[in-house]
């Protein structure tokens, strides 16, 4: 469906761009033509990610924790120097812990909602700003969640990835006329490096909860950001995809005692 040269003379930031599906969204999107940027706190998963990368296309790495504004503006600036522009941006981004609510500590919440709401929209604002609005055009892709039942066992990332996806609602509608575009999307449980961090017995027999029988991978995100990125996807904006084999329909994981 997609074309070698389809996002040629594009220029693509995804933050959270060094592991996981940030990466495999970096690797699609260079493999397309694209110049690539990929953000992300830790400078030594940036340096094996660019590493990799490098042989697909113009890749730049940047180093930055998207909580701190002015650090996201040094981000912009970056990119006006390296490439002048920017077209494409994919909040991917965030981080999250599995708990009971009551056991949530307000340092945790205010860690993950710093993260996932805020760090989006520090991002967001500042390449529209900088980029988006001069040029009257731009895409945005925000990677959240499925909260379509909510999110038992990490209340804290359920309310803030629904606050990615209300204000992308907000902002698809007030910066339609500056040419933005904004679209969600929502991952169910992915096969990738993020599920590192969750004890073995909370995954054990998951995908017998999914109707599709397995979990996603990080090839079938990174597939859905490049439609919603292209102009197969001119009209689409203010949406929340779920690509989760139907798990938000059907199947829970979350254990009463």
């Amino acid at each position: 469906m997609f074309q070698t040269h389809l996002f040629q003379g594009k220029t693509v930031l995804v933050t959270g761009g060094g592991s996981g599906i940030g990466f495999e969204i970096a690797r699609q999107f260079l493999q397309h033509g694209a110049e690539v940027f990929i953000a992300s706190r830790k400078p030594e998963r940036l340096a094996a990610a660019q590493e990799l990368l490098q042989p697909l296309g113009p890749v730049h790495s940047y180093q930055l924790d998207i909580r701190e504004p002015d650090q996201v503006a040094g981000l912009a600036t970056y990119i006006a120097e390296k490439s002048g522009r920017l077209d494409i941006l994919v909040n991917n981004a965030g981080g999250q812990f599995p708990s009971p609510a009551e056991d949530i500590s307000p340092k945790g919440w205010q860690a993950v909602v710093n993260t996932n709401l805020n760090g989006s929209w520090y991002v967001t604002q500042a390449m529209a700003q900088r980029f988006f609005f001069p040029l009257q055009a731009g895409i945005v892709v925000n990677i959240v969640v499925n909260t379509f039942r909510g999110f038992p066992g990490m209340a804290h990332t359920g309310a803030a990835r629904a606050g990615v996806s209300n204000l992308t609602q907000s902002l698809a509608v007030e910066w339609a006329p500056k040419g933005v575009r904004l679209n969600c999307i929502a991952p169910g449980i992915i096969q990738s490096s993020g599920l590192e961090q969750y004890p073995p017995e909370l995954l054990a027999g998951v995908a017998k909860t999914i109707p599709m029988q397995r979990l996603g991978t990080v090839g079938d995100v990174a597939g859905l950001t490049l439609f919603l990125a292209s102009p197969l996807a001119a009209y689409m904006t203010g949406d929340t995809i779920y690509i989760d084999g139907g798990a938000h329909l059907w199947g829970d994981i979350w254990k009463y005692e």
